[in-house]
């Protein structure tokens, strides 16, 4: 019976050891495995693993955050409200380290850690958003009224921040790639090595970001239980 539970166990948890597998590689080979020799770029290619697959996490993150501050208003159950307002944590930590990575790469390609780029200012108004996201929260008492204006914010908050990320630098100019008539990394060379690492590490920093999240929903309703033990004595 012991075993069973050992193999059951295992067979949940198959995703985190996923993710500390794919981690692990994409830091090793992030920063070991053959890059391309790009004009300006050179090594600092290498950044891409880092910074813009953070970014891919934390989009992926956002998106399930939305459709459960949905679900939420939907059903009014606070287990859904728990999964929103965490998912949206780890998606502000990853936006957090995306922007960090972004400005130490900017220092080696275009000379200075933040030069007022379209990209980078849209970026720091988007997490600025979500950052008035958990202050709005903090700042109810009563748990529902936090809930429903908390996932009514989050749903309004999730649709400025696309545009404002992937359409607003487009069209202005901006040395971001991909923006502002500069070619995207598709165009420079986003060759088989790069792919190798790049794809595993969009799904390492998300399962790692669903990792982060499932621990403080667990908490989070621990926490929960023993108030409610605590109110019914």
């Amino acid at each position: 019976m012991h075993h069973n539970s050992k193999v059951i166990t295992m067979r949940a948890n198959w995703w985190k050891v996923l993710a500390v597998i794919l981690l692990a590689y994409t830091i090793i080979a992030g920063l070991l495995f053959e890059a391309p020799r790009l004009p300006i770029l050179n090594e600092t290619i290498r950044a891409l693993h880092f910074h813009v697959t953070m970014w891919f996490g934390m989009i992926i993150m956002l998106v399930v955050a939305v459709i459960y501050s949905v679900k939420y208003l939907r059903s009014g159950n606070l287990q859904d409200d728990d999964i929103a307002i965490e998912f949206t944590n780890a998606a502000i930590l990853f936006g957090v380290l995306g922007i960090v990575t972004g400005m130490l790469w900017a220092k080696f390609t275009w000379g200075d850690y933040w030069s007022g780029d379209p990209k980078q200012n849209a970026a720091a108004i988007g997490l600025l958003i979500y950052f008035a996201y958990l202050i709005l929260r903090n700042s109810l008492v009563d748990v529902h009224q936090r809930a429903r204006i908390g996932a009514v914010y989050n749903i309004f908050a999730f649709a400025a921040f696309i545009p404002l990320i992937f359409v607003l630098p487009r069209l202005t100019d901006s040395l971001h790639p991909g923006n502002g008539g500069n070619p995207g990394f598709n165009a420079y060379d986003l060759d088989s090595n790069l792919r190798m690492v790049f794809y595993p590490a969009i799904i390492a920093w998300t399962l790692l970001g669903v990792w982060l999240a499932s621990l403080r929903i667990r908490a989070k309703r621990l926490e929960r239980i023993l108030e409610d033990k605590l109110i019914n004595q």
